[in-house]
């Protein structure tokens, strides 16, 4: 299980306050917290040294080339605008470990230190960061109309143009009864729902948020599926070869970094990816509460269809974290059915909470991040079921506070 300590770096100070420090990267991993606590600088890190680990396990660079000073920040914290979230000033300095299936990977005093691990069974992963800034999809056609934003975004775009162009027919969104088309004539993604059809930039802010993370994440997640049962495998021969390819690529001077990179892109396509990482910003946007859970339900679903897939969230929604939940305790149920071998009452089960979408508790964890203090914390769990003693609900309550008030003081003037 990967895990990663983050000390000094943007909105986080000390980090976690518990475990030595560390998060633990489960197979479903949530970050909540008010805006400004750290969230999304918690993800794209944990995005950042898990393409770092891939590239180093593939050979695609050098452990030297990672170890150059600055290297991280002036090309990879880039990728995700966090080059200016460092800290140089002495004991305040930014402190980053990295500790993956493939390799230990330190980032202190501006240079990264890496060391390999034993891994033999390294599961090769397709990351995929999903921004919350997803709904600009809606009226742009190329990335290049994105200039003007991340790279990852960039990045998040051009997969929705692969998800689009590997569409057969249309495609059933977990949402409202309506299904997705796309015009490749037109080249527009079409909704079509009872009685209407209208282009997704007419649609509405849910559909133009829901879209673009359910067909990329169901897209790569069943490319990726498709990847890890293929027998096509690289031989040691054929991954020499790579290597010897990679070097001669990043030795040739005419060829600008960006180049570099395109260039070991295309010639480590022949990789078979076994795993989806699949980091989610705020699945709830702009969604009514039971289309959250019906979303969560399906990136759980994909999540599920390979064992090394993980799923990580940021979210401000209370849902999400109850809905989760849900989906805990439902697993804590099948195992009990299971033991009795009741296949109605396994049938009933299926007709609440979908049997593909159900996760094991030890296989999550919620970690809540505090923007006053810069510290964060592993939320505890009762019997394996996350706790609902948390920020989300803590607002839920509050607000109910707040009303109970307001009924007083309309009693006190009967």
């Amino acid at each position: 299980m990967p895990r990663i300590r983050i000390q000094n770096f943007g909105p986080v100070k000390e980090g976690v306050t518990d475990s030595q420090g560390w998060i633990d990267i489960k197979k479903v991993t949530v970050f909540i917290g008010n805006q400004g606590s750290g969230k999304s600088t918690v993800a794209k890190l944990i995005s950042t040294f898990m393409w770092i680990e891939k590239a180093l396990w593939r050979g695609d660079y050098p452990v030297k080339f990672f170890e150059r000073k600055n290297k991280l920040k002036n090309q990879f914290l880039t990728y995700h605008r966090l080059e200016n979230y460092l800290k140089n000033n002495g004991g305040g300095a930014s402190l980053i470990e990295y500790e993956g299936d493939a390799f230990w990977i330190k980032f202190e005093g501006g240079f990264l230190n890496v060391e390999e691990r034993p891994a033999s069974n390294y599961p090769l992963p397709q990351i995929m960061y999903v921004p919350a800034e997803r709904n600009f999809i809606s009226y742009v056609k190329t990335p290049k109309e994105l200039k003007f934003s991340s790279e990852s975004l960039k990045e998040f775009v051009s997969e929705f143009d692969n998800a689009k162009n590997e569409m057969k027919g249309s495609v059933k969104l977990p949402v409202n009864n309506v299904d997705v088309e796309y015009d490749k004539l037109n080249d527009t993604i079409n909704l079509k729902g009872d009685g209407y059809k209208v282009r997704i930039n007419e649609a509405s802010s849910g559909f133009q948020s829901l879209v673009p993370v359910y067909l990329v994440s169901q897209y790569l997640a069943n490319s990726v599926k498709k990847q890890s049962e293929s027998r096509d495998q690289m031989t040691s021969d054929e991954l020499s070869r790579f290597r010897k390819g990679a070097e001669a690529i990043i030795s040739n001077d005419s060829l600008t970094d960006e180049q570099k990179r395109i260039a070991i892109s295309v010639l480590s396509s022949r990789f078979n990816k076994s795993s989806f990482i699949n980091i989610v910003e705020e699945p709830e946007q702009n969604l009514f509460p039971f289309s959250q859970w019906n979303l969560l339900a399906s990136l759980l679903e994909f999540n599920n269809m390979n064992s090394g897939n993980t799923l990580i969230m940021t979210t401000h929604s209370p849902y999400i974290v109850n809905y989760l939940t849900i989906a805990v305790q439902a697993h804590t149920l099948q195992e009990k059915i299971a033991k009795l071998k009741n296949n109605a009452a396994l049938e009933k089960l299926g007709s609440v909470i979908p049997l593909k979408a159900i996760v094991s508790g030890e296989d999550v964890m919620v970690y809540e991040l505090s923007e006053k203090t810069g510290t964060i914390k592993k939320l505890p769990d009762y019997h394996g079921v996350p706790t609902d003693k948390n920020y989300l609900n803590q607002a839920l309550k509050e607000g109910n506070e707040l009303f109970d008030k307001l009924l007083e003081i309309e009693e006190d003037l009967k």
